[in-house]
């Protein structure tokens, strides 16, 4: 009964998700291209055998790419399938990995959509990333004998709570997976107390995403166009309201020449925050211009995709955004891993466990609020040596957390004998 309520619910909303693909696609076109797909009809046929990724969007995208890079080099037999739910995840493999794997969107969970999804394509098993539940599905799934498996897998308290609602039907989709390999104690102590079965820890994959050479490489270039004497401040992954919050903050910082770098987290709002800018009347340039930057300015807006390990590489210390606001903070791992200081605000929910390590570590700052993320900032771009500790732990803590990847494989291929 949960079930079909459930399933009657989804098509009940159906307008409303049609509605929703055109509102989004007024911001990003990408959301009215390949609808066909999600509602599980495909013209494009991987060879068999075929190992299937979902990773639903940008960071789902990124913490993948180890364990797909693994699987083409342990499987070259096997075709891989990247599914995605935006456009902006699709983007992101296709950068990734070009025509290296197969990629479509994975249809929304209507039985006849996952049914001509894994009819079509169908996998020798299913690798989902993170905590992406879709009850019809899993049930799919197994009723075609298609172990699924969640990897990566998180859950924090606030997201226990509101599953915990629906306890039958998550009970039943979690017990439908062959196996979950969580982030951490926490994230399986709670998968298991909603119904996982076999939970294992294996750590965080995204520690094992190895920054490329060639951003590498871009993030040395940027750094010379800012400007190599200039303190630079990034602020990375920032969510709506937080840019407000940062040019206040900004304002109490008297350090000679400070640039800022915004880079909001969904590229839909670039045009947001340069009219934002432009309202306060603050001098800034916009990366995709591609030029140099000019000594009176004072901020740089972030508009492009895929230099995320750029940014970091070119700055001199990094704030975390989505953690000022309740919103749960976003990933610090990457900035670790090409050793800046990381300074993150009060709303970590989403990474507690990578902040609570990294700020024991050394490799980053907890602050409470916007004023404490100017002070803090202020004070380590004066202080070379603390951001030279810092950035020596940020390099420690990224190493010694590395090889959830093999883990995970090892977990796999122990559930799955087809694939060894």
């Amino acid at each position: 009964m949960i079930r079909f309520l459930y399933t009657l619910l989804l098509y009940l909303l159906l307008p409303y998700v049609l509605a929703r693909l055109a509102w989004r696609a007024r911001r990003q076109p990408g959301y009215l291209r390949n609808v066909a797909e999600r509602f599980g009809y495909y013209t494009a046929m991987p060879g068999a055998p075929l190992l299937w990724v979902h990773a639903v969007s940008v960071g789902e995208t990124r913490a993948a790419e180890p364990l797909v890079r693994v699987l083409q080099v342990r499987y070259p037999q096997h075709n891989i399938l990247v599914t995605h739910m935006t456009p902006t995840g699709r983007e992101t493999g296709e950068t990734l990995f070009g025509g290296r794997v197969a990629r479509c969107y994975l249809p929304y969970d209507y039985p006849g959509a996952v049914a001509r999804f894994l009819d079509h394509f169908r996998p020798v098993a299913g690798i989902v990333m993170e905590t992406e539940i879709w009850p019809n599905l899993i049930r799919a799934g197994r009723a075609r004998a298609i172990p699924l498996y969640l990897v990566n897998a998180r859950l924090s308290e606030k997201s226990y709570a509101g599953y915990s609602r629906f306890g039958g039907l998550l009970r039943e989709s979690l017990a439908g997976f062959a196996a979950v390999a969580a982030q951490s104690e926490d994230d399986a102590r709670r998968l298991t107390a909603l119904g996982a079965g076999d939970v294992r820890v294996t750590g965080n994959v995204k520690f094992d995403v190895a920054p490329p050479l060639e951003q590498l490489e871009l993030g040395q270039a940027l750094r010379r166009g800012f400007g190599e004497a200039r303190p630079v401040l990034l602020a990375a992954s920032t969510r709506e309201g937080e840019e407000v919050l940062l040019l206040e903050a900004l304002e109490g910082m008297a350090e000679p020449g400070l640039l800022a770098v915004i880079v909001p987290r969904h590229p839909q709002r670039f045009d947001e925050v340069a009219r934002l800018l432009e309202a306060r009347g603050v001098r800034y340039q916009r990366r995709s211009a591609n030029a140099p930057t000019a000594p009176d300015t004072r901020v740089v807006l972030g508009d492009s995709m895929g230099e995320m390990f750029a940014y970091y590489t070119a700055c001199d210390v990094a704030f975390i955004g989505g953690s000022l606001l309740p919103l749960g903070g976003q990933n610090l791992i990457e900035a670790c891993a090409v050793g800046k200081p990381v300074l993150i605000g009060p709303s970590i929910y989403n990474f507690t466990e990578a902040v609570e390590l990294a700020v024991q570590a050394g490799a980053a700052i907890q602050v409470p609020d916007p004023a404490a993320l100017a002070r803090e900032a202020g004070r380590l771009l004066r202080d070379p040596h603390a951001v030279r500790r810092m950035s020596q732990a940020a390099l420690a803590f990224a190493s010694a957390h590395r090889g959830a990847t093999a883990r995970v494989l090892e977990l796999i291929e122990l559930q799955n004998p087809v694939i060894k």
